[in-house]
């Protein structure tokens, strides 16, 4: 951890920090599959695409893995230290529609029609499901997520003011 000043309140922040990461990374996780899952049925619904019980079951396969491996990335990201963390949870739900845009693309779904700046931005994002925040995710994580930023933001600045 980083130097932190003495006075009231420091550990007391810290602590608090560490429960709304905890907290947050709790409700990120709950919502990998089933965003996942909603992604895949509705892209594949406007495309006329009719999921088989065997697509289903890959639909839930994908939904599964991308809860295992980004729920894991962001849960080791909101336990590190906020001077280690290098990334922010909403790059890794980004980097998480990979499963579904996989699974997408094997069932032959079309790419959508993306504006420039979401082409640039998210050239592997064929499908348009890179979240803008975390409440296009899931309206659950908005709160939890200007809270979790807002302490970040405070614990950063307490530890740098002398």
């Amino acid at each position: 951890m980083g130097d932190l000043p003495e006075g009231s309140g420091s550990q007391q922040d810290e602590e608090l920090f560490r429960v709304l990461s905890e907290d947050l990374a709790n409700r990120i996780e709950a919502t990998l599959a089933p965003w996942t899952i909603s992604n895949i049925e509705r892209l594949s619904s406007a495309a006329g695409i009719s999921l088989t019980d065997e697509q289903r079951s890959a639909v839930e396969a994908a939904a599964q893995q991308c809860q295992l491996e980004v729920g894991a990335r962001v849960r080791d990201l909101l336990a590190a230290d906020i001077d280690d963390q290098r990334t922010t949870p909403l790059v890794l739900l980004r980097d998480g529609t990979a499963f579904a845009t996989a699974l997408l693309a094997e069932l032959g779904v079309t790419e959508v029609v993306r504006d420039e700046f979401e082409r640039r931005s998210f050239p592997n994002d064929i499908y348009g499901l890179s979240p803008a925040s975390l409440a296009d995710v899931d309206q659950s994580l908005a709160e939890p997520g200007m809270i979790w930023g807002a302490a970040k933001a405070h614990l950063y600045k307490r530890r740098r003011i002398s």
